[in-house]
């Protein structure tokens, strides 16, 4: 029933062209993680942020400290 936490997998991604990010909404806080293109602005959608821990899940995946957040 309670398991061990499971250890994110690696999150691939084209690491010269997009970077990690977060989009939030000013209207109802929610937030989304995936991958900005540094060229174009376009946002790629992985992951629904509706709780701290998944966010840091989704940083360890991505192999990074820090995501940017965008509104």
């Amino acid at each position: 029933m309670f398991g061990k936490k499971k250890a994110s997998k690696p999150i691939a991604y084209d690491h010269e062209n997009e970077k990690p990010a977060v989009r939030c909404s000013i209207c109802t806080g929610e937030q989304v993680a995936g991958f900005k293109d540094v060229r174009t602005g376009k946002f790629r959608e992985i992951m629904l942020i509706s709780r701290p821990d998944e966010l840091e899940r989704f940083k360890e995946g991505c192999g990074t400290d820090t995501v940017e957040k965008f509104y």
